[in-house]
């Protein structure tokens, strides 16, 4: 009998979560996943592709926060890419 085991790390949970549709703070990376260093894991998942955002919401009493979601890169974004590794300012 053959056995697998997988290991979850942070990143993926943090990943997982945010591909779920969630918007998760700082202080909720820290405290549901373990995270030491939330600004790291975000910056490690968008140096891997994905497009995370920095948002500030407001609730309904008036206090904001600062939340990470994820969402698609905008046309312009991905064009200033393909720009910079068309003229060799990014290497691969």
């Amino acid at each position: 009998m053959t056995t697998t085991t997988t290991t979850v790390t942070k990143e993926s949970k943090v990943l997982a979560a945010l591909q779920a549709g969630r918007t998760l703070s700082s202080a909720q990376m820290r405290s549901q996943f373990g995270v030491g260093n939330p600004q790291a894991v975000v910056q490690s998942l968008r140096f891997k592709g994905f497009a995370i955002y920095l948002n500030t919401v407001t609730d309904t009493k008036g206090r904001t926060r600062r939340v990470y979601r994820l969402g698609t890169a905008s046309r312009s974004v991905i064009a200033a890419g393909y720009r910079a590794l068309a003229n060799g300012t990014v290497i691969v």
